[in-house]
């Protein structure tokens, strides 16, 4: 059966005007959505039942896009303009801080212009000093050149380094040059730093003294320090004894104890030490030690034997067998029996 109004058979109903405005009005929150950040809005908040609040205007909302349809209409764009009128009334007056503007001048450059730098060296006040004649024969008509000193972390030429700093000179319509000198402090008296501008000749002078550094030989001198472990101001510690030293010996008393003898008693071995060695023996002619009593020996007796071989002592203390008799007879004939003993020359 065909039909020629209502819709197709199988397919759902005509949307109604109620459906046409939900479906439209989930079209433009999307669209919102996309063009406008709701996390930025210092007015959108949540609440705790799930809902959009606009805490200017203190509307409740269901969803998102019913807070951005809010937004443009006229009472949140009447509290917005109320609000901004008020902030602007209470907030103090404040003078704008007047920005002078200095467009810079666009000139055709025609070079680097000629320079000469003179090392100078003043032997009373131990100053060195630099000379500088930068020439500039082409300089505009009323014009004057100028310097001025950048420091390393000023320029963006080369990388930084605090050690040296640079000297600008500037005249129109030449390039500014630059010269690297040390950074050392800069003695700006009078008679030791000036400049002078020579229209005539057209060249401009710059001399400057820089402050001689103390000397070194001034400084006093450090306290010496054991192998680098000491700190200053802190008394330095004794050296440990070497390990696996035999222990030193005590002093020797000044004097004598009351109640000794004459001499100095022997002392005792200290233990673990290796004992004193044996005196010397006594010499035959030659002087005996004094006995710990303090007297002197008796003289030994005289000899008993007078002559030339009454110190003569026998060959076995030197260790070595007597002498053989000599053979008694004649050759070829020997004597039966022992010889006899020797006779004995020493009683």
């Amino acid at each position: 059966m065909d039909r020629d109004w209502g819709s197709k058979p199988g397919s759902g109903g005509a949307a109604s005007a109620q459906n046409e405005a939900i479906d439209r009005r989930e079209r433009l929150r999307r669209l919102a959505l996309e063009t406008i950040d709701l996390a930025k809005d210092p007015y959108f908040m949540r609440n705790h039942l799930g809902s959009y609040e606009c805490k200017l205007c203190l509307t409740l909302h269901n969803n998102e896009g019913n807070y951005l349809a809010h937004t443009q209409g006229k009472r949140h764009q009447t509290n917005l303009a109320k609000r901004a009128a008020r902030e602007a009334k209470d907030a103090p007056a404040q003078p704008q801080p007047h920005k002078r503007k200095v467009a810079p001048r666009k000139t055709v450059k025609i070079g680097r212009p000629g320079y000469r730098v003179t090392k100078q060296f003043d032997s009373d006040t131990k100053q060195r000093s630099l000379l500088f004649q930068i020439e500039y024969p082409e300089i505009e008509d009323n014009a004057k050149p100028r310097h001025r000193f950048m420091s390393s972390y000023e320029q963006r030429i080369e990388s930084f380094d605090k050690k040296y700093q640079y000297l600008l000179f500037a005249a129109e319509p030449y390039e500014i040059i630059s010269f690297k000198v040390p950074s050392t402090e800069i003695d700006k008296s009078t008679p030791k730093f000036f400049s002078h501008w020579d229209p005539d000749s057209k060249m401009f002078t710059l001399q400057l003294y820089f402050k001689a550094k103390p000397l070194e030989a001034n400084k006093p001198q450090p306290p010496p320090v054991n192998n680098g472990t000491s700190a200053p101001g802190v008394p330095t510690r004794p050296l440990p004894p070497p390990p696996h030293a035999p222990p030193q010996p005590p002093p020797p008393p000044q004097g004598p104890q009351p109640g000794a003898a004459g001499g100095n008693p022997p002392r005792a071995p200290l233990p673990g030490s290796m004992p004193p060695p044996p005196p010397p023996p006594s010499m035959a002619n030659g002087p005996r030690p004094m006995p710990p009593g303090g007297s002197m020996p008796a003289p030994p007796p005289p000899p008993m034997n007078v002559g030339p071989m009454g110190n003569f002592t026998a060959g076995n203390q030197m260790e070595r067998p007597p002498m053989p008799p000599p053979p008694q007879g004649f050759p070829g004939q020997q004597m039966q029996g022992p010889p006899p003993p020797p006779p004995s020359m020493v009683q």
